[in-house]
This record gives C-alpha cells, structure tokens and sequence, in this order.
C-alpha cells in the first residue's frame, strides 16, 4: 500500500516527535521538565466545566446539529470581539466555528489555495501553517523574522501574486507583538496585491507588562483584507475541548464553511454551549491566567539571568524564544538539555530555518519547576 503523494508533501510533526521523546525519558524514570509543548497545565475554569454538565444532558445535542455550529455561539463570538477589541460582526456571515484553531488554519488553504499559488508563512512560525499549503498544493514562501527586525516580516519580498499570508501576534514562537502601524502597513500590501491575510490571534488574550494585543480586524480595511483565527484553548485553558472560531471577510468565512460542510459536521453542541459560557462569562480568570504567565515568565528569566543566561523578555504568549550558542545547532543543544540536564525545549529549527541559534520554552510547568529548568539548561550551557 502507499499513501496519497499529499501525505508525503507533509513536514515533519515536531510536537509528536517531541512528546514521544519525554515519555520515553519518563518511562525511564527520569525527572523530565517537558517545556516543550505549548499545552496548558492549569484548569478549565469551574463556570465552564458547569456549562458542558448541564449542556450534555439536552436531548438536542444528543443528535446532529447545524454543520455551520450554533448561532447562539457566533453572536456570542460577535459579542465577545464588541466588547474585546471594538469590532462589529454579523455573526451570520462573518463567524465561522471551528473544532481548534489548529484545524481552521490549515482549512484556509484547502479553501483558498490551488495547486502552486504562492503563500507567505512566518518563519519562524507555528508548523501546521505548513501543513495546510502543502496539503493544497500551494508553494510556500518562507518569510524571515529575525531579531534585528523585531521579529516582524519584510514586506518588500512580498510576491506580486500571492494568494494568502499568514501572521500570528502575539507571536509563536518569538513571544513579540505587532504594532497599530504594522497592521496598517501589512492591510495595505494585501488589499494592493489581492492577498488574503490570515490572523492567527491564538494568545491575543496573553500580552504582558500592560500591552494588549491588536486584533487585525480592528484595523481600517481590517476585515477587507482577511479572516482572524482564535481558539479558546489558551485564554481559558480549554486545549482537550477543540473549539474556536475564525470571523472576518465574509467571502473568505462563506469558503471556509463550505469546506467545513464537507470535512465534519460541527463540534459537540455541549462543548459550543460551554464555549458561549466562558465567552460571555466572568473574564477575571482569564486576567489570572495572563499574570500567572507573566510571573512565569519573569520566573524563568531572572533564574536565568543569575546563572549567566541573558534572554530577552517575552512581550505575549506562552513561551519564551531563549538564545543558545552558535557552537551548535539549535536542535543540538535540544537534545543535549534533554540528554543532560533532563529539560525539553523546542529546538528553534522545529518553526522554520530562521529559527536557528534559539530554543523555545513553554510557560506551562509551575514557577518553581520553570526555575529549576532554567537552572539546569544554564549549567549545560556553561
């Protein structure tokens, strides 16, 4: 037997290579901080948990629903960006469920890429940008963030026919934000050269030191130009559910969710329920939630920082994008912290080849565990 030759235009999944490497270390025995992944440690909150138990118990979810998911959850999506960042939505035509962002972003090129269309993808950058281009067929156009730049991309390289972009800030796996200005430039460029901006706003809800992070569709021209991507799993700790949502162009919603028609029929109408809860109910969780992450990250650094190990702080997001040696390569010095010090970061290579000479780490262990790994990967570095 042998596969779809799409199956072999697939990259390499970093994150399954990386969890089976630390449950072989576990099974070992070995004390493995996993800082690896970005899967958060923490509790659904309760409010939530209540809103999925009763939910579950409707004879109405019991059988199939819409395809198109619940109207009830896209107003609730409409509300929940009115009052976040100012937008107006029609949630009838410019909101689209999904079961994870994870799966939306790779349906936006089955939706909108044929066979050799250009697509701009960040490098480094969340892989499964890959996997939906190459799934399409598209040609990827890796676009370079890089330190001297902010960690934002160029947008003179841009390819006069390109048919999507994607972009994600607060950034995965460089932990920066974009500014109004940027926004504007980069919705400009798109809207001239008829390319469909894709927004990956993940931890929109995660930015740090009193910033907050800009929604794409806030800006002039915003919703002109593209369709933004948010999933409930990191703002409320809700990665097991797989719900999200994408809003924005309506032609661009309309695409996704004839595709959607065909792949699935719609997430579990109990866990739409729970996600309307936890978009419409008491948000100080997701306040602690962010300064949780920021004492984390401060955590790390400072620990860091005593041992000799200098890292730019995070502006947003999860992780922390640490720097390493150039005597090595990034996924050398991976898995030395791993084979030594018993530490799992991402090697920076795993998003991109700009992302060499760095490693990046997850802010999803306690702080005192974040301490003691950065103790150790600073001892390995010397």
């Amino acid at each position: 037997m042998r596969p779809a030759s799409r199956l072999d235009r697939l990259p390499h999944q970093l994150f399954a290579g990386l969890v089976k490497q630390v449950e072989e270390k576990r099974r070992q025995g070995i004390d493995v901080i996993n800082l690896g992944q970005g899967n958060p440690d923490q509790p659904t909150p309760d409010h939530i948990v209540e809103a999925l138990r009763e939910a579950a118990g409707n004879p109405l979810y019991q059988r199939y629903i819409s395809f198109r998911g619940l109207m009830s959850l896209k107003e609730a999506v409409a509300e929940w960006y009115w009052v976040h960042h100012q937008v107006r939505l029609d949630p009838s035509r410019e909101v689209a469920i999904l079961i994870g962002s994870k799966i939306g972003l790779e349906e936006i090129s089955l939706a909108l890429v044929n066979p050799g269309d250009q697509v701009l993808a960040p490098d480094p950058g969340y892989p499964d940008y890959l996997s939906g281009i190459a799934l399409a067929g598209g040609q990827l156009v890796p676009w370079p963030l890089e330190a001297q730049n902010q960690f934002l991309p160029t947008l003179d390289a841009w390819p006069a026919d390109a048919r999507l972009a994607f972009l994600n800030y607060p950034n995965n796996p460089t932990g920066r934000l974009a500014s109004a200005a940027f926004y504007d430039a980069i919705i400009a460029k798109a809207l001239q050269h008829g390319t469909v901006l894709a927004h990956d706003l993940a931890y929109g809800d995660i930015a740090f030191d009193g910033r907050k992070a800009i929604s794409l569709l806030s800006r002039p021209g915003g919703k002109d130009a593209g369709i933004e991507f948010t999933t409930l799993s990191k703002s409320y700790n809700m990665a097991g559910w797989r719900v999200g949502f994408a809003a924005g162009n309506a032609e661009a919603i309309g695409y996704l969710e004839l595709l959607q028609d065909h792949l699935h029929c719609s997430q579990w109408g109990a866990i739409q329920e729970a996600a309307r809860a936890a978009l419409l109910g008491p948000q100080d969780t997701v306040t602690a939630l962010r300064d949780e992450y920021q004492a984390r990250r401060d955590a790390f650094l400072a620990t860091a920082a005593e041992a000799g190990w200098s890292i730019p702080a995070s502006e947003g997001s999860i992780f922390i994008w640490c720097p390493v040696p150039g005597s090595r390569s990034s996924l050398e010095w991976a898995q030395q912290f791993l084979a030594e010090a018993a530490v799992m970061a991402a090697p920076g290579t795993g998003f991109g080849a700009h992302g060499e000479g760095f490693v990046r780490i997850a802010l999803t262990e306690p702080r005192e565990r974040l301490q003691e790994a950065a103790r150790r990967m600073a001892r390995i570095l010397g």
